[in-house]
């Protein structure tokens, strides 16, 4: 049972693109629409699974405030412009896809964040706090930044976007919060690194992917009649990483050194798919979680092949000697 509940995570590069398909494949020959207020529960699900143990304390700290205010700027003007003269170029004859991608801009971070900054050897305490701060100010934010990204294009109910994100960010927050220490009252803080909180990730997965076939195989006789939307989504998202990559490295090079330039990188191109597939599933339907979803498999790869070759060209390990 246990190699059945780690599935998901260990092969998530067949995980996804596998339910994609199911959820496709069922979704033509099955009505799955009373599956849809299932939604909302397993985000939740999905989100506090990833928050336990999420530490607010970080955000005491002002040391390194040099690449959480470079991070910020980045996180909230120059991404959030790419996605929009993306979407002004390529989507506006599809909204909702325009309004998933302005979410995939607007939510930076997650856990590969910080597992990627620690696989490189960067500053991974930095790294934490960006993604403590890119959940919160991200979480706050995206309401005003949809209506201005995308209002046009798709209504936007700004009290049920705020109550949305409310349920998914900020109360699995409190409940992880909540949670961890109630561990914390019966096991030691390396117990639960080691032992508990590996288990708590799997969790997650399933229920993002749950999440994904639900959005999918609602939609499918839609999607079925518009085969041109993975196209279009695969373009719009080479194009979107692509720029960041581009723009954070420029920037790591100039302004950081090694170790604060690998954490600003994973810290502004990574974004927080979790969270945007529940929202773009739960506010605006399947268009949106179709783009998110295939996101999910595009950053995941160009962050394998971008940490391999960064590792060998300009984040040469050799230059941990000379910094630290």
């Amino acid at each position: 049972m246990k190699k059945v509940y780690t599935f998901p995570q260990k092969y998530l590069m067949f995980s996804i693109p596998t339910t994609l398909i199911l959820g496709f494949i069922i979704g033509m020959f099955i009505d799955t629409s009373f599956l849809r207020g299932t939604i909302l529960f397993a985000t939740i699900i999905m989100i506090y699974a990833t928050l336990i143990g999420f530490k607010l304390k970080e955000l005491k700290s002002i040391k390194g405030s040099k690449i959480h205010g470079f991070a910020i700027v980045m996180n909230f003007l120059i991404i959030p412009g790419i996605a929009y003269a993306i979407g002004k170029l390529f989507l506006t004859e599809y909204p909702i896809m325009f309004a998933g991608l302005a979410l995939a801009a607007l939510l930076p971070t997650s856990g590969m964040t910080i597992s990627w900054t620690a696989l490189q050897k960067g500053n991974v305490p930095a790294s934490v706090k960006l993604t403590v701060f890119g959940l919160i100010i991200g979480s706050i934010l995206t309401p005003w930044y949809l209506i201005a990204m995308v209002g046009e294009y798709v209504d936007i109910n700004i009290l049920a976007t705020i109550r949305t994100i409310a349920l998914i960010v900020f109360l699995p927050m409190i409940l992880g919060h909540f949670t961890f220490k109630l561990i914390l009252k019966k096991y030691t803080l390396e117990h639960f690194q080691k032992k508990i909180k590996p288990n708590l990730a799997p969790l997650s997965i399933w229920a993002m992917l749950y999440v994904v076939f639900v959005s999918i195989s609602t939609q499918a006789s839609i999607i079925a009649s518009n085969l041109q939307l993975i196209v279009i989504s695969i373009l719009v998202l080479v194009v979107f990483y692509g720029l960041n990559y581009l723009i954070a490295t420029f920037t790591a090079l100039k302004f950081f050194n090694r170790g604060d330039g690998i954490a600003f990188v994973n810290g502004t191109v990574l974004r927080n798919l979790s969270i945007a597939i529940g929202l773009g599933a739960t506010a605006f339907g399947a268009e949106a979680a179709l783009l998110l979803t295939i996101g999910f498999v595009v950053q995941q790869q160009s962050i394998a092949y971008y940490s391999k070759f960064s590792n060998k060209r300009w984040f040469k390990k050799n230059q941990l000697q000379n910094e630290y």
